[in-house]
């Protein structure tokens, strides 16, 4: 009997590593497709049937990308998806605890509100945002592209949920002891928290480097523009260098993937701590 269910185990184990291995296969091939790609001559990007290795390996896709402005578009990014994160990570960290831990008159009515706009597509509120942004002078600049997105409502309904894990006796025992606001948010609550603010962190810095829409609204001008922006130019009316942009998508792919690295460890923990929070 311990034979058969050992025998059921491994069959099952087995079974398992095959369809992960071939999940993960799956994900890992349109990011494999476009490496080589990107090292493919014109010609043999076009080929049918499709080439999975370049047989003539070239940098000429590389050397033609960076003809274009792409290290301006790709700092551009950076800056703007870098401050972002950091804008909002701190925004929604601050509101969230306040939502969670203060008691104010409008508190609930305040919440609900960030729960409605989440449901909010980005489309609704662009005309007012273009307004705002033209009436404080920083249409066509980085500004423009990082303003709209500090208020974030998902990242301060993420960040409430983690705040409201802390206990109240905590934050007692930090006023009984002298501590100021400004040094109970900073000493305790921050490191209580910080598997949140690593979650809303990657979360964001997707976001905007992924927001096309709005950032193709709010820069106008080429030498603003980011590396979606720039590579979107870069697609001719009847034909495209198909290599160009798949090394434009492989350079795109490699800050997400150092964020992702950068914060992995905290963002699992932040994943399965609201996963279990009930």
């Amino acid at each position: 009997m311990a034979n058969i269910k050992s025998t059921k185990k491994k069959v099952f184990d087995t079974t398992t590593i095959i369809i992960l291995l071939f999940i993960t296969i799956i994900f890992i091939f349109p990011f494999y497709w476009i490496i080589t790609g990107s090292f493919k001559t014109r010609l043999d990007s076009l080929i049918l049937p499709p080439q999975f290795f370049p047989l003539n390996p070239t940098m000429a896709s590389w050397e033609k990308l960076f003809l274009q402005p792409t290290l301006k578009w790709f700092f551009n990014s950076i800056w703007i998806s870098g401050i972002t994160m950091a804008l909002v990570c701190a925004v929604s960290t601050l509101a969230g605890y306040v939502l969670a831990k203060k008691k104010f008159i409008g508190a609930v009515t305040l919440f609900s509100m960030f729960v409605f706009a989440m449901a909010l597509p980005k489309q609704v509120v662009l005309v007012p945002l273009v307004k705002l942004v033209s009436f404080l002078g920083f249409h066509n600049t980085m500004a423009a592209a990082i303003l709209p997105a500090i208020g974030w409502p998902f990242g301060i309904f993420l960040m409430k949920q983690f705040s409201e894990n802390i206990p109240n006796e905590l934050l007692e025992a930090a006023k009984v002891d002298g501590s100021s606001e400004f040094g109970t948010f900073i000493k305790i609550v921050i490191p209580m928290v910080k598997s949140g603010i690593a979650a809303l962190a990657i979360f964001t810095f997707i976001s905007s480097w992924n927001d096309y829409f709005l950032q193709l609204i709010m820069l106008t001008s080429r030498e603003n523009l980011t590396l979606q922006l720039g590579l979107a130019t870069l697609q001719g009316e009847f034909s495209s260098d198909y290599g160009v942009l798949m090394a434009g998508a492989a350079l795109s792919a490699l800050p997400i993937i150092a964020i992702f690295v950068a914060f992995q460890k905290s963002f699992t923990q932040g994943i399965t701590l609201g996963a279990v929070k009930g």
